[in-house]
């Protein structure tokens, strides 16, 4: 029998003693601002990513220099909810090591903060863990940030569930002793006993892991986009349990037809007890069995759609040790934000805000800081890279409103409907995977649709809207109404047919779109959901409806090309 090749990754993983490689000595590396390559890709599990500014490159190769190397780093948030001394530390940290000014929200409820030199590195991420936050595990082939939708309304609900994400957060970090010795200045314990990782092993898992609460009817999180969810169930106003779902994922490659974004399964229910174990064992299920050989066919998803959602479950409890009950009902109504003021059970306000992109900065930024030096609640990073100011009282809601008013944070007043349900990955300049324009060139793009909106009434309707400079789906592209994929420079897979509430795939549409032309394609579509469209129709359901594109119905053909119009 032939030996099986493992992804090169493995072999990274394997030698480097617990995610340690030869980190050290590259931080140490004064001749390079980069680090060697191994090192790059477990640079990953502590939370940070080599990058290069784009837009200098073919400049500094044409004068014979390195590229303009710099790193990101990404801090967890758990559920999404920092305290306001976090974020004005994060702002100051921001300010002090990041090279573009902008304090980044991420579609996964994180902070980011880019351009850090490696020479910065150490102190950042020291200091982003005097905050009482850290960055282990935000990248890499572990469990990432876990993600809590907020649903200020049941205030009760959220903190339970904010609580259960905590603990599996908090249950599935990695216990290696790296990060603290690199980043930390801790002393590694010596000790016959080899280092062990108790739920990971040596070598972690075949590829990233994501995991998601939601409370419906608010699907922010999207939890068909995860490999792993747990959908509250409540009952007269009491947390009975979660069904699990496990699957999901959106990533794909573009042309080749093994490799599709898909829906979770409901693999079906447990009790808040449980949620723990249930977490640990679909982990150590992936672990043993998820493909190590092709990081291209690594995650949960592939797992699952090889071998059937009956097997899941069956090999699931076989692990944990006992079998989870039948599936709840629930239903989901929309993906998307809540903007504006409301208040919750106890009487607490909150107060959602939209952020473009997810970039704090300029006048957001002065805004959104002067706000957390007076505000004694918390504040709640959203799914859709926007934020929430959490449990204001109602002595302090007029302090607050003055603020938003000043810094003109209250624009969810007077943006169309299209923008406040849009998203777009980082992509260029910093991303290395981009082949296009996303969050510097959306705004644009509605921008120029917003005058067809304007002219056809459709102003103030949500229709989910995103972007992405590659097909790997940070954004969740593939579960949008509309979607624009970047394929080459200035060209974009257009995707047609989401679910609004983020229940269904779209599927492609128009190949090749040059960017200037993706407003002129759309606006007849729009023109004729506002003459066409059935009471209550979401756009999602009307281009499937008249058409447009077919329903898809089974994700392993969602990547194989068909017969398209042309662009």
């Amino acid at each position: 029998m032939s030996e099986v090749k493992l992804a090169k990754n493995e072999g990274i993983k394997t030698e480097s003693d617990y995610l340690r490689g030869t980190i050290v000595e590259s931080l140490n590396d004064t001749s390079t601002g980069a680090v060697a390559k191994d090192d790059e890709q477990l640079l990953k599990f502590h939370g940070t990513y080599q990058q290069d500014d784009r837009d200098l490159r073919k400049q500094l190769k044409k004068e014979g220099k390195e590229k303009a190397f710099s790193f990101m780093i990404r801090v967890r948030v758990p559920g999404g909810v920092a305290t306001p001394a976090q974020w004005i530390e994060m702002d100051r940290l921001m300010e002090k090591f990041g090279g573009n000014g902008i304090l980044k929200l991420t579609t996964r409820q994180a902070f980011q903060i880019h351009g850090i030199i490696k020479g910065d590195l150490k102190q950042t991420i020291k200091e982003v863990n005097d905050t009482a936050m850290d960055t282990i595990a935000a990248c890499g082939d572990v469990n990432r940030n876990v993600m809590v939708n907020p649903n200020p309304k049941i205030s009760k609900t959220h903190a339970e569930v904010l609580a259960h994400a905590q603990a599996v957060s908090d249950h599935l970090t990695p216990q290696t002793g790296a990060y603290h010795e690199i980043w930390l200045d801790g002393e590694k314990v010596e000790t016959t006993e080899e280092e062990a990782e108790p739920i990971y092993g040596k070598t972690y898992l075949p590829r990233k892991f994501k995991i998601s609460f939601a409370i419906p009817p608010n699907n922010d999180v999207d939890v068909n986009g995860n490999c792993l969810s747990f959908v509250a169930i409540v009952e007269d106003g009491e947390l009975k349990g979660y069904n699990v779902l496990a699957g999901g994922g959106m990533g794909m490659h573009h042309g080749q037809a093994a490799t599709f974004p898909r829906i979770a399964d409901v693999i079906g229910f447990t009790t808040p007890d449980k949620v723990v174990a249930v977490a640990e064992n679909v982990v150590k299920v992936q672990r043993d069995y998820g493909d190590r050989t092709n990081r291209k066919h690594a995650r949960l998803k592939y797992t699952i759609q090889d071998r059937g959602a009956d097997w899941f479950r069956a090999e699931l409890e076989k692990y944990q040790g006992f079998a989870l009950e039948g599936p709840r009902p629930f239903e989901f109504e929309t993906n998307g934000d809540a903007y504006g003021w409301i208040q919750d059970e106890t009487g607490a306000w909150h107060c959602g805000l939209y952020v473009e992109s997810g970039r704090v900065m300029d006048k957001v930024r002065e805004g959104l800081l002067e706000i957390a030096k007076v505000h004694e609640g918390d504040f709640r990073l959203t799914g859709n890279q926007n934020v929430m100011i959490s449990n204001v009282s109602d002595a302090k809601k007029p302090e607050i409103e003055a603020l938003l008013a000043k810094y003109e944070l209250d624009s969810w007043q007077r943006l169309s409907g299209l923008k406040l349900n849009a998203l777009a990955c980082v992509a260029l300049p910093t991303c290395g995977l981009s082949l296009a324009e996303a969050q510097r060139f959306l705004p644009s793009v509605i921008e120029e649709l917003e005058e067809t909106l304007e002219a056809t009434g459709l102003r103030h309707d949500a229709i989910t809207m995103r972007m992405t400079g590659c097909p790997n789906g940070c954004a969740r592209p593939y579960l949008a109404e509309i979607a624009m994929v970047g394929k080459a420079p200035n060209k974009y897979n257009v995707f047609l047919g989401g679910g609004f509430a983020g229940t269904r795939l779209n599927r492609l549409w128009k190949e090749m779109v040059p960017g200037d032309q993706l407003a002129t394609i759309l606006a007849p579509l729009f023109k004729e959901y506002a003459k066409e469209r059935n009471e209550g129709e979401k756009f999602g359901d009307f281009v499937i409806r008249k058409g447009h594109v077919a329903e898809v119905t089974d994700c392993t053909q969602f990547n194989v090309k068909d017969k398209l119009p042309e662009a």
